[in-house]
């Protein structure tokens, strides 16, 4: 006998929410917001990425956006008049993926001995040294351009479909933000499976034992150099691969934008929604991207409805609301906004204690 299992409502209320997505926001509040909602999935598979390295395997990265510019400019230089190469989507793309893959494995190899706030500070400097490569490779043979950066980028393209080109399907027109959030989207939720599988499979439960307590994960015969070198490539993968679709949707990449602030900001995202938890992440990345642009946006009509005149710039009034939210966002839930289970007995542990009394009492009472 065969069972048939009907989909979830709530799950077919969440597909049908993002496929209208784009069209919502595009009536009720703008194109432009359209576009921050694909850097939003943008910055979601980035904060995946580093979830792998900090939430899973417990190695603090603060030079991950390096990955990010290594697939930018992977996909920049062999996609742009630069070295008139115009190599295919589906070539480029996984090829910064795999330099990517590549430069996580050399900065994961040299920093295996490293823990805590040593790691920090050499993932901090790897990141800076991949900026300012970036920054001088332009003498005495020009290869990124320098400063200037490279611009005339090709659009992402699958065949003859391009995405910065609108387009009519089934009698409905899409614009290219709306083209390219479907295909961020698509993208993202490929991370997410990836993550889901790792993180239940052997790979990730060798990743948490080494996070909860390195040694005891060697003694148990955990091989912990290989798996945080895999822990360091996967997410460097994940980083490649947005860096790819961030340089074929800007058409332009600069050394400036792989700054260390960006890479605060990822791990920013990690925390602030809940290491080791998929669902927290995301929610910290669509919170970190929109929260700072409603802020830009609306800082100067309050203060216009509230005295008369701008007192305050708007942008630097924002990142003053914005790292208020932050403090207190981390004062009353340390954990995150949605933490992993794990994370939230750890950080409450009378709850926890509490929880395991009420289902002794509840055993006992059998």
């Amino acid at each position: 006998m065969k069972f048939t299992q009907k989909p979830k409502p709530l799950f077919a209320a969440l597909v049908i929410a993002l496929l209208v997505f784009p069209f919502l926001t595009d009536a009720l509040l703008g194109h432009g917001w359209v576009r921050i909602a694909d850097f939003a999935l943008l910055y979601i598979m980035l904060a995946l990425g580093l979830n792998i390295v900090v939430g899973y395997a417990g190695l603090l990265d603060l030079g991950y956006i390096a990955f990010f510019a290594v697939g930018a400019y992977t996909y920049a230089l062999l996609g742009s008049p630069q070295f008139g190469l115009h190599w295919p989507l589906w070539v480029v793309l996984p090829l910064g993926a795999v330099m990517a893959c590549f430069f996580g494995v050399l900065l994961g190899a040299p920093t295996l001995r490293l823990r805590g706030d040593y790691l920090a500070i050499v993932t901090l400097g790897f990141g800076e040294i991949v900026r300012i490569f970036m920054n001088n490779l332009n003498a005495p043979i020009n290869i990124t351009n320098g400063p200037q950066g490279i611009s005339m980028i090709d659009p992402l393209r699958i065949g003859e479909f391009s995405f910065a080109k609108s387009h009519e399907i089934l009698g409905v027109s899409f614009t290219t933000v709306h083209l390219h959030y479907y295909l961020f989207l698509g993208f993202t939720l490929l991370v997410i499976f990836v993550s889901l599988r790792l993180q239940n499979s052997r790979i990730g439960r060798a990743w948490m034992a080494i996070r909860e307590d390195e040694v005891a994960a060697s003694a148990m015969g955990i091989n912990t150099r290989n798996i945080k070198l895999l822990a360091f490539a996967m997410g460097a993968t994940f980083g490649g691969l947005s860096g790819g679709l961030f340089a074929g949707f800007q058409g332009f990449v600069s050394p400036e934008s792989f700054s260390l602030m960006e890479s605060v900001m990822i791990l920013c995202m990690v925390v602030l929604g809940g290491m080791g938890n998929i669902t927290g992440v995301v929610l910290g990345g669509v919170l970190l991207v929109v929260l700072p642009e409603a802020f830009r946006h609306g800082a100067g009509p309050i203060q216009q409805a509230l005295f008369g005149n701008i007192l305050v710039d708007p942008e630097s009034l924002r990142m003053l609301m914005f790292g208020m939210a932050l403090i207190l966002v981390m004062l009353w839930r340390p954990a995150g906004l949605w933490p992993s289970s794990l994370h939230r007995r750890e950080l409450a542990p009378d709850e926890a204690v509490a929880h395991q009394e009420q289902e002794t009492v509840y055993d006992a009472s059998k």
